[in-house]
């Protein structure tokens, strides 16, 4: 089933449109949020929150492209559930993720130093600048956190190549945001 029928189901309010989707994008969701949350039950209950959020946004919402637009939904349903559950994080991979990024965006709490809106503007701008190889390998490491091996296999390159664009990127968002006038 095309994307644009998943979307018009949503929009005529038919129950099916939560099976189709499951379908289609369970696979894909399931992946975004065991990046974060690990194998489990939590996993399920959040692609089970995914299917509600989508329902609730669909309408008002008619996204262009279905697939980012639930990617987004399961993402932030697992960094919920991963923020509620943060004392038993299963997997410790995300926990690396955010260690990494921890050099670019500050040691303090960002509630408390950065308007988060603000700085999600200068993370894509900066982006937006970057080598297609380079966002590349950035999205799937900070997005839907890929290990090094993970992404070495699905673009090809080594990992110690993969390990040098992510190292690189990482300098070149901290200076960029330093010039935005974050003080790191």
């Amino acid at each position: 089933m095309e994307d644009k029928d998943i979307i018009a189901l949503y929009w005529a309010r038919s129950e099916d449109a939560i099976r189709r989707t499951a379908e289609k994008y369970g696979v894909y969701c399931g992946q975004i949020i065991r990046r974060v949350l690990g194998d489990g039950r939590d996993a399920e209950e959040c692609l089970s929150d995914t299917w509600l959020g989508a329902w609730n946004a669909m309408p008002p919402q008619r996204p262009a492209r279905l697939p980012p637009f639930l990617g987004r939904i399961a993402r932030n349903t697992a960094l919920d559930r991963y923020d509620y559950n943060a004392a038993q994080c299963r997997s410790g991979g995300f926990e690396a993720v955010l260690e990494e990024l921890a050099d670019c965006v500050g040691g303090t709490p960002m509630e408390e130093d950065f308007d988060l809106r603000r700085l999600g503007e200068a993370i894509s701008s900066f982006l937006d600048t970057a080598a297609p190889a380079a966002r590349l390998v950035f999205l799937r490491r900070y997005w839907y956190c890929d290990g090094v091996a993970e992404i070495a296999a699905g673009t090809g390159f080594s990992p110690s190549k993969v390990k040098s664009l992510l190292h690189r990127t990482r300098k070149g968002l901290r200076e960029h945001l330093r010039k935005e006038g974050y003080d790191l």
